[in-house]
């Protein structure tokens, strides 16, 4: 077994959980539209799922990419334990555990969504500045050079800086039409660039 194997071990079945807590969530509002009890779902809560499911699953393919990198070290899984935890955290709260007493689930966003969003900014950052310093302590070879190893750079950039600068407006826009347009652009945004990476 290799030092990455491990630590995969570890934050594969919690990013597992992280996963079915979101998708636990979805299965709630698909049972809720065959209740009696009349409840508006909308669109903020499961586009924020949704994201949330997506980024949980580009931090499974940047740790892919690290597995070189990675010792199993105790350091290591703590600071894995610490991210996927987070993450698990912040998938519980996505949807309520008892919908059918949320008659508007927008009501239910307006409550949380800053705890979501906020987190996913701190978690991505810390993600970004972690594999910032594998790279520095522990390189692997680069990317080819020319111009697919440029335009990968920059579709990885640009993409990062976007969706920095979406979440930041998340946390501070209190509109609901333009939260929807911003998370819908956040989902786009993650699955264009975390397709396009590898096929640039």
């Amino acid at each position: 077994m290799s030092a990455f194997d491990l630590v995969f071990a570890v934050f594969g079945l919690l990013l597992g959980l992280a996963i079915a807590e979101v998708l636990g969530g979805f299965a709630r509002v698909l049972k809720l539209k065959r209740s009696a009890k009349p409840v508006r779902v909308g669109w903020l809560t499961p586009l924020l799922g949704l994201f949330v499911m997506l980024d949980l699953t580009s931090f499974w393919g940047t740790a892919y990419v690290m597995r070189d990198q990675m010792d199993a070290s105790y350091l290591t899984l703590v600071v894995v334990l610490a991210i996927v935890g987070a993450y698990h955290l912040i998938a519980s709260v996505i949807f309520p555990d008892e919908p059918e007493q949320w008659p508007d689930f927008d009501e239910w966003y307006d409550k949380q969504n800053r705890l979501v969003i906020g987190g996913l900014l701190a978690l991505n950052i810390v993600v970004t500045i972690g594999h910032g310093i594998l790279d520095g302590l522990r390189p692997v070879p680069e990317a080819p050079d020319g111009p697919a190893g440029a335009v990968g750079l920059l579709f990885y950039v640009g993409g990062a800086l976007s969706l920095f600068a979406l979440l930041v407006a998340l946390l501070f826009v209190h509109n609901r039409r333009w939260n929807v347009a911003m998370l819908v652009a956040l989902n786009l945004i993650l699955l264009s660039t975390s397709i396009l990476e590898d096929y640039v």
